[in-house]
């Protein structure tokens, strides 16, 4: 049964990287720092909307390392674009 519900949350999480690839190649929009972004937003998603109510399991523990990367991959571009947009001479 955990191994079923592991393998519903990794094909999910590819749906939706397959799915964003393909819709940011027919925007002619797909770029890497995107295509993280969105990737890391259905990351988010996926395990909100497959997460237990009464007990965390084991390998779902282990996410949580893989989501602070993520957020700090995030903050680091977030950043930089931030930088690009303000004025010469400000930092």
């Amino acid at each position: 049964m955990a191994l079923e519900k592991r393998r519903r949350f990794v094909y999910a999480l590819v749906a939706w990287m397959v799915s964003v690839i393909l819709l940011l190649a027919a925007l002619n929009a797909l770029e890497l720092e995107l295509f993280f972004v969105v990737s890391l937003i259905g990351l988010l998603v996926v395990v909100e909307l497959t997460a237990p109510f009464n007990v965390t399991p084991q390998w779902r523990r282990r996410l949580l390392p893989v989501i602070l990367a993520g957020l700090a991959g995030f903050s680091y571009i977030v950043i930089r674009r931030i930088i690009e947009i303000l004025p010469e001479g400000t930092f």
